[in-house]
C-alpha cells in the first residue's frame, strides 16, 4: 500500500513537470527559436505558447525584436592626409528575422561592431581631416549604406548611424586652435573697420547735412537782414521825400552822424570829409540868416583850428583839452563834435547880435587847445586862407 502511494506521487510530479516544460509565455517584443530534435521547427509568438516536453527545445535568451542602441570604442583610422584620428560610432539596429538573426551569422552584434570599423575606415581613407571633420552626414550616409546591404541576409535592419565623436591628435587640435582663433581675429577686425567706416560715412552725411541746413538758415537769414534793411531805406527815403526836409536839417544831421562814426576801440584812423566846411557853414545859416557875416567867421574859424590842429599833429601832441569827449572816442570825433559846438557857439552869438539892436557880436568860442588865426595880410583884397 505504501509503495503504491509513492508511485503516485512521483506520477503527479512528472505531470505538473510535463504541463509546466509544456506551456511557454513569450513577453510582447520578443520571439523565441524552437528546435525540434535538433532541427529548427517554428518561432515562438508573443503570448501563451506549448511544446512538447524532451523533443522541442526553445533557445534562450529571447531574441529582442525592439530597435536597440549600440555604441563602438573609439577607432584609430587614418585619414587621406595621413593623419591618426579616433572616430567612435553608434548604430541604431533592429531584428526583422529571428531565425537569420540566430543561423545566418554567430553573433550579429559582434559582426556589426567589425563591419562598422572595416566600413569607416575605408570611408576615411579617401578624405582628408578637414573634410573628415566637416562631412559626417556624408560618412554617416555611407556607413549604413554599407552596413544594411551587408546585415540585411542576417535579419538585421541597420536604421541609423552616428559618427559620436572625431579626435584628432594634440597638435592637430593645437594648430586647429590657433587657426580657429586667427580667423576669429580676422572676422573681429573686419566686423571693427566695417563699423567705424559705416560709423565715419554717417558722420560725414550728419555734418554735410548739418553744413547745407545751416547755410539755407544763413541765407535765410541774410535774405531776411537785406529785405528789413531794404524796407528800412525805403521808408526813410520815402519820409525824407514826403516831409521836403531842406539842407539846412541834412547839414545838420550830418555834423551829428560824424561823432557817431569815430567811435569804436579799433577806430585808429579817420578821415574828414571835405563838405566839413559846407555843412559848417549850412548849420550856421540855419541858425543866423546872415550868409554873408556868417560865411566870412565860419571861414576864418575853420581855417584857424585846421591850421591848430595841423601844427598840433606835426608836433605830436594832438589830445582834448578840459572839454575832452569821454575815454574811447577817437581824435577824429573830438574833431568833429568840437566843430558842431563852435558851429553852435557861432550862430548864438550872431542871433544875440540882431537881438541886442546893433552890438557887435561876440567872437566865436575857438575849440579847447585852438590858438587865435593870424591877422589878415593887408591890402591883398582876399579872405584867409581856406
Amino acid at each position: 500500500m505504501f509503495f503504491w502511494e509513492i508511485v503516485g506521487v512521483v506520477i503527479a510530479v512528472l505531470a505538473v513537470a510535463f504541463v509546466v516544460r509544456t506551456v511557454r509565455i513569450v513577453p510582447q517584443a520578443r520571439a523565441g527559436i524552437v528546435e525540434r530534435l535538433g532541427r529548427y521547427s517554428r518561432t515562438l509568438e508573443p503570448g501563451l505558447n506549448f511544446v512538447i516536453p524532451i523533443v522541442d527545445r526553445v533557445h534562450r535568451p529571447l531574441i529582442d525584436m525592439r530597435e536597440q542602441v549600440y555604441s563602438s570604442r573609439p577607432q584609430p583610422v587614418i585619414t587621406e592626409d595621413n593623419l591618426v584620428v579616433n572616430i567612435d560610432t553608434v548604430l541604431y539596429y533592429q531584428v526583422t528575422d529571428p531565425r537569420a538573426a540566430t543561423y545566418e551569422v554567430a553573433s550579429y552584434l559582434q559582426a556589426i561592431d567589425q563591419l562598422t570599423v572595416t566600413t569607416l575606415r575605408n570611408v576615411i581613407g579617401g578624405m582628408d581631416l578637414e573634410r573628415t571633420l566637416t562631412s559626417r552626414d556624408e560618412i554617416n550616409n555611407r556607413l549604413r549604406g554599407v552596413l544594411d546591404e551587408a546585415t540585411g541576409k542576417w535579419g538585421i535592419r541597420v536604421n541609423r548611424v552616428e559618427i559620436k565623436a572625431i579626435d584628432p591628435p594634440p597638435s592637430i587640435k593645437e594648430a586647429m586652435e590657433k587657426q580657429m582663433r586667427a580667423e576669429r581675429d580676422k572676422r573681429a577686425a573686419i566686423l571693427t573697420a566695417e563699423g567705424s567706416r559705416a560709423s565715419k560715412i554717417l558722420t560725414a552725411e550728419g555734418e554735410k547735412a548739418s553744413a547745407i541746413l545751416t547755410a539755407e538758415g544763413e541765407k535765410q537769414a541774410a535774405i531776411l537782414r537785406a529785405d528789413g534793411e531794404s524796407q528800412a531805406i525805403e521808408r526813410v527815403f520815402q519820409s525824407i521825400h514826403a516831409n521836403d526836409a531842406d539842407p539846412k536839417l541834412l547839414a545838420y544831421q550830418y555834423l551829428r552822424t560824424l561823432p557817431a562814426l569815430a567811435e569804436g576801440e579799433n577806430t585808429t584812423f579817420f578821415v574828414i570829409p571835405g563838405e566839413f566846411t559846407s555843412a559848417v557853414q549850412a548849420v550856421s545859416k540855419a541858425f543866423t540868416g546872415d550868409t554873408a557875416e556868417s560865411d566870412e567867421r565860419v571861414a576864418r574859424l575853420s581855417a584857424a583850428y585846421q591850421e591848430e590842429q595841423r601844427r598840433r599833429r606835426e608836433a605830436g601832441q594832438l589830445g582834448r583839452g578840459p572839454g575832452q569827449l569821454p575815454a574811447g572816442t577817437s581824435d577824429a570825433a573830438a574833431e568833429a563834435a568840437e566843430a558842431v559846438e563852435v558851429a553852435k557857439a557861432e550862430a548864438a552869438a550872431a542871433a544875440q547880435g540882431r537881438t541886442g539892436g546893433g552890438a557887435a557880436p561876440a567872437e566865436p568860442q575857438m575849440p579847447a587847445g585852438a590858438q587865435q588865426p593870424p591877422d589878415e595880410p593887408a591890402g591883398d583884397g582876399r579872405g584867409p586862407a581856406r
